[in-house]
């Protein structure tokens, strides 16, 4: 199975702030655009794109104010295989044309897997 990290999710107050600040600073592109309750960013010469979401008013920046979305085309079956090697996913979630499922990492950071990139 192929698996490649290609996507980051920052949890923002200021959703369009934080937008503007990665455009700025390190050359991402972006509409400015929310789609879907996020706001995409694309990288000018390559590398992972930046979604951001917004984030909860209990949430605590800082602690768990990024969270890592690995691409995969099958959710499902990615998830059952971690299982096998002792990792534990939350349960596979449909959203528009595309399945996600989180966990976390020994430190409690979030980490999901997601097929997003692969919709039709």
């Amino acid at each position: 199975m192929n698996i490649r990290l290609s996507t980051i999710i920052i949890y923002a107050k200021d959703m369009h702030r934080s937008a503007q600040f990665y455009s700025t600073h390190f050359g991402y592109e972006t509409s400015g655009e929310i789609n879907e309750g996020l706001i995409e960013l694309h990288p000018s010469s390559g590398g992972a794109d930046i979604l951001i979401h917004k984030a909860a008013k209990s949430l605590k920046l800082g602690s768990a104010a990024i969270k890592l979305s690995f691409s995969v085309s099958d959710v499902q079956a990615f998830v059952d295989s971690a299982m096998l090697g002792g990792l534990a996913f939350g349960a596979v979630h449909q959203a528009n044309g595309y399945a996600f499922a989180n966990t976390k990492d020994p430190d409690g950071n979030s980490i999901s897997v997601s097929s997003r990139i692969f919709r039709q």
